[in-house]
C-alpha cells in the first residue's frame, strides 16, 4: 500500500470543499513570478473556451518560492472575460499549495496527483510555470484526448529549433524508442496530461523520496506509461518558448541527472524492453500548427574545449571501458584544430551510448559520478551534430535525428549481447571517479 500523501491543512480543507472535478490542471513552480501569471491566464482561458461545461480546478504546487510566485497566482484572475461563457454550475476553482517531500519537480507532481486523485479528476494535465508560448489551445490539445478519446497519457509534441533539445535528440528519444518500441518524440517534455487510472498508478510507485523526485520525473512518467501498457498519444503544441539552454554552458548537470535516471530505468525495466525488436509510431492527435522556431547561437568552440579536457582527465577510464580501438577514435576526434572539424559518425555514437548504459549497469561504485565522466563525449556528439546540420533547415535536421533513432533500433542487438556480461572488476577502480 503506497504511503499517504500529506497535504497542507488548508489545502486538505479546500479539496474537501470542492469534493469532485472533471479536469485538474497542475502548475508546479519555484521562483517563477515573472512568467506564471501568463500561464494561469492561458490555462483559465483554455478551460473557459473549450471545457465550459466541465468542473475544473487549477492547482499551483509551489516549492517555497522567495519571489512571491504564489502571490502572483493568487492575484491573477481566473474569471477572465472568456469565463462569462461558463455556467454557474461549472465553476473554475483555484488551489495554491506548498508541496511536501524532497525538493524537486517530482514532489510538486506528487502533490498535484494526490489532489487529482482525491477530487476524482477525469483528466489531469501539468504545464510548466516558465512558459512564454502557452496558449488556451494547449489545454484543449492536452485534455481532449483523455476526456474524449480514452488516452491515458498525452505527451507533448513540440516544434524546436535544430540546436534545441540536444539531450532529447541525441539520447532520450532514440534510446527510449529503441528500448520500449514507441516513438515518443519528447519523452522528457514538461507539459503532459494523464487519466485518473494512470494518476493512481503513479502514486503507487515508491519513487517520490528518491532522486527521481528531484530531477528524473519526466522520463520516469513517460517510461512508466509505456511499461504499464497505457494508451499513449502526442499533442502538437507548436513551439515551446522558454529559456533556451546552450549545452556548452548549462546542460552538463541536466545530462547527468536525466541520463542517470534513464539508465536506472533500463536496469529496472529490462524484462519490458529486452524482447522489443522494432518501434511503432505514436499518434499525434490534433492539427499541427505551422510555425518556425526562432534560431539561437550555440558555443561549438566551448563544446570542443570541454571534450578535449575530458580526454585529458578521463582518458584512462574511457579506454578501460571502451577498449583501445574506440578510444583511439575519440583521441583522433579530440585532435581536430577547430570545432568545425568535429565529426562523430552516428553508428559510433550509438555504440558509445550503449557502452555507457552497459557500464552503468555493471558499475560497482557511484553511478552518478560515472555518468559525470562521460558528459564530455556527449558534448563532442552535439558539436558533430551542429556541423552536420549547419546548412540544413529545421525540417531537414529532424531527418538526421530520425536517422539516428533508426540506427539505435538497428544496433540494439549490440546492447543485448553485452548487457549481461560480467560486471566491471575492481582492477578498474584506479581509473574510476
Amino acid at each position: 500500500m503506497p504511503p499517504t500523501v500529506e497535504l497542507a491543512p488548508e489545502t486538505d480543507a479546500r479539496v474537501q470543499a470542492i469534493e469532485e472535478t472533471d479536469i485538474l490542471i497542475g502548475i508546479p513552480s519555484y521562483n517563477n513570478a515573472d512568467t506564471i501569471g501568463h500561464v494561469v491566464r492561458a490555462v483559465s482561458a483554455g478551460l473557459a473556451k473549450y471545457f465550459h461545461g466541465s468542473r475544473s480546478v487549477v492547482v499551483n504546487s509551489d516549492g517555497g518560492s522567495s519571489d512571491g510566485t504564489p502571490d502572483v497566482v493568487a492575484r491573477t484572475s481566473v474569471d477572465l472575460g472568456a469565463m462569462l461563457i461558463r455556467d454557474r454550475q461549472s465553476p473554475l476553482h483555484k488551489i495554491i499549495t506548498p508541496y511536501h517531500g524532497i525538493p524537486g519537480k517530482g514532489s510538486a507532481f506528487r502533490t498535484i496527483f494526490e489532489i487529482a486523485r482525491r477530487l476524482k479528476a477525469k483528466a489531469c494535465a501539468v504545464v510548466d510555470s516558465d512558459l512564454r508560448s502557452i496558449t488556451p489551445e494547449w489545454i484543449e490539445m492536452l485534455i481532449r484526448p483523455v476526456l474524449s478519446e480514452g488516452y491515458d497519457y498525452v505527451a507533448p509534441y513540440y516544434l524546436r529549433h535544430k540546436y534545441d533539445g540536444t539531450i532529447t535528440n541525441s539520447i532520450m528519444y532514440p534510446l527510449t524508442r529503441a528500448l520500449y518500441g514507441l516513438r515518443i518524440r519528447q519523452p522528457i517534455g514538461g507539459d503532459f496530461a494523464c487519466s485518473l487510472p494512470l494518476v493512481k498508478k503513479y502514486l503507487e510507485y515508491d519513487v517520490w523520496e528518491t532522486d527521481v523526485g528531484k530531477f528524473g520525473i519526466d522520463i520516469w512518467m513517460t517510461t512508466t506509461a509505456m511499461v504499464e501498457k497505457s494508451k499513449l498519444c502526442q499533442a502538437p503544441l507548436g513551439v515551446k518558448v522558454h529559456d533556451v539552454k546552450d549545452p556548452a554552458e548549462s546542460l552538463g548537470p541536466m545530462f547527468r541527472q536525466v541520463v542517470t535516471t534513464l539508465f536506472h530505468l533500463m536496469e529496472q525495466n529490462y524484462g519490458a524492453w529486452k524482447g522489443v525488436t522494432k518501434s511503432q509510431p505514436v499518434p499525434v492527435v490534433g492539427p499541427e500548427p505551422i510555425v518556425e522556431p526562432k534560431p539561437f547561437e550555440i558555443s561549438a568552440d566551448k563544446l570542443l574545449e570541454d571534450f578535449q579536457l575530458g580526454i585529458s582527465h578521463f582518458g584512462p577510464l574511457w579506454e578501460s571501458i571502451l577498449g583501445s580501438k574506440k578510444f583511439s577514435e575519440l583521441k583522433k576526434l579530440s585532435a581536430v584544430r577547430s570545432a568545425s572539424e568535429l565529426h562523430m559518425a552516428i553508428d559510433f555514437w550509438v555504440e558509445l551510448l550503449f557502452d555507457f548504459a552497459i557500464t552503468f549497469h555493471r558499475w560497482p561504485k557511484d553511478k552518478h559520478k560515472f555518468v559525470q565522466t562521460v558528459t564530455p563525449i556527449y558534448f563532442a556528439r552535439v558539436g558533430s551534430f551542429i556541423n552536420e546540420a549547419k546548412d540544413l533547415s529545421n525540417a531537414d535536421a529532424e531527418q538526421l535525428v530520425e536517422k539516428q533513432a533508426e540506427r539505435t533500433e538497428a544496433l540494439k542487438p549490440y546492447l543485448l549481447e553485452h548487457w549481461e556480461e560480467n560486471p566491471v572488476q575492481e582492477k578498474s577502480a584506479a581509473a574510476s571517479p
